[in-house]
């Protein structure tokens, strides 16, 4: 059932309810009405009977007193009956007399007529009394039931929603759950469809930041991972390429030191060029070291020929598969320094995912430019993202976390007829976002 369906049953439900409860209200009171207009009715019959009967049957004095009496017996309704030809006091009380002059409906003072018994003459006038305390009643009666039938109907809907929203509630516990971290929102069943369907929404966003914070985590794994690779190979390429040059630096210098009152001085000439020697190696190396460590000059030019150098490296490393490199005639347009940078890690995380785990024999790399996007293709022919789809490793994840940082996009698909293509877009104008310094 739907909210509103549910609503408008129980509110229907209680409406009904209230209806009934008026309807039996209402025969109460025509109960009791029907009663004293029975009363009057017998009252009236009375009186015009014994005045008939006192008339013929009795003496005028005790005529009068049995009249008096018949009179005294019972109310009367709409009339006024008494004796003498004075016109008697309206039996109305003070809180009907008043509205019935207010409604223009009061008796003149002489209203009436006379009618006359032996010696005594009756005056039966009209006396709206009677009527306006009926009316009064009625509205009494109606007004006291709109009233309740009011407050019941504002109770009857207060309750319906308070029931049909406390799910509500349960939704918010879910969100403030997920808020805290945990995986999961923990909601119900719920009945209602609207609910129902906001729970399985809330169940999905769950989902997926279950699935975002495990990518999370292993992309922080697989950067400290990396981390460590790097600061290896650099402690390795330090020992066993920049110290062997210092030491041997060292040594000439010692040797200098040691026999330098002896040497001749073609022999220090040939010390020094040795030194010196050593020194651009050094320099060479630290240079090179430098380059992979943080590449610069990637902002127009720069950038082609770092792309071409970084193909020819991978070429020479891995000659067992093909690279291939196609770029605009024109060169590449001019790129911001964080969009260059990351679209030459991009195609160095995404050459060494090629040589590392494809098996490969050719890997492409076409670059295109358009108006305001810049596209990268990267497609080999080895075996491709696994069949079972697995999730994404370290690579792909380090891949698609650098191109949000300038507002990339990273998109998948399986190339024809084996291997993976891996399609890059990203814009020319520079992500205002992107403050922090990309490594």
């Amino acid at each position: 059932m739907d909210l509103r369906r549910r609503l408008v049953a129980g509110l229907g439900v209680m409406l009904l309810a209230l209806m009934m409860v008026a309807v039996l209200v209402s025969l109460r009171s025509l109960r009791s009405d029907v009663s004293a207009e029975l009363a009057a009715s017998e009252q009236l019959v009375k009186v015009l009977l014994g005045t008939e009967g006192l008339a013929r049957d009795l003496p005028p004095a005790e005529a009068a007193e049995r009249l008096q009496a018949i009179l005294d017996s019972g109310p009367l309704r709409h009339l006024t009956v008494s004796s003498g030809a004075a016109p008697a006091a309206q039996n109305s009380a003070p809180d009907t007399h008043w509205l019935a002059g207010l409604l223009g409906v009061a008796p003149a003072g002489d209203a009436g007529q006379l009618i006359r018994v032996g010696d005594q003459l009756l005056r039966i006038a009209p006396n709206p009394a009677s009527e306006i305390e009926e009316r009064i009643g009625d509205t009494v009666r109606l007004c006291v039931t709109l009233l309740l039938f009011s407050g019941a109907t504002l109770l009857v809907a207060w309750w319906s929603a308070d029931r049909a929203l406390r799910p509500v509630r349960e939704l918010q516990a879910g969100l403030r759950r997920l808020a805290r971290g945990e995986s999961e929102a923990g909601l119900p069943v719920f009945a209602l469809r609207e609910f129902s369907q906001v729970a399985g929404a809330i169940d999905a966003l769950a989902a997926a930041l279950s699935d975002s914070r495990a990518a999370q985590r292993q992309l922080a794994r697989q950067l400290i991972r990396v981390q460590e690779d790097e600061r290896r190979a650099l402690a390795r390429e330090l020992h066993d390429e920049t110290g062997q040059t210092l030491t041997a630096i060292g040594v000439t210098a010692a040797y200098l030191e040691r026999h330098a009152a002896e040497l001749a001085a073609a022999q220090i000439a040939e010390c020094a060029q040795d030194v010196r020697r050593d020194v651009r190696t050094s320099r060479e190396q630290l240079r090179a070291m430098l380059k992979r460590l943080r590449p610069h000059g990637l902002q127009g030019p720069g950038l082609a020929s770092a792309l071409r150098e970084l193909l020819a490296g991978w070429q020479q490393r891995a000659g067992a598969i093909d690279f291939r490199l196609d770029m605009p005639a024109g060169g590449l347009p001019p790129l911001g320094e964080d969009a260059g940078l990351v679209l030459y890690r991009v195609v160095q995380e995404a050459l060494t995912n090629v040589v590392r785990h494809s098996g490969a024999a050719h890997c492409r790399v076409k670059i295109e430019a358009h108006a305001a996007m810049l596209t990268l293709h990267i497609e080999d022919d080895g075996c491709g993202l696994p069949p079972d789809g697995a999730a994404r490793g370290g690579g792909l994840l380090g891949i698609a976390e650098r191109l949000d940082m300038v507002g990339g996009r990273l998109a998948l698909e399986p190339a024809q007829p084996t291997g993976l293509r891996l399609q890059i877009t990203l814009p020319l104008t520079e992500n205002p976002q992107a403050q922090d310094e990309i490594p």
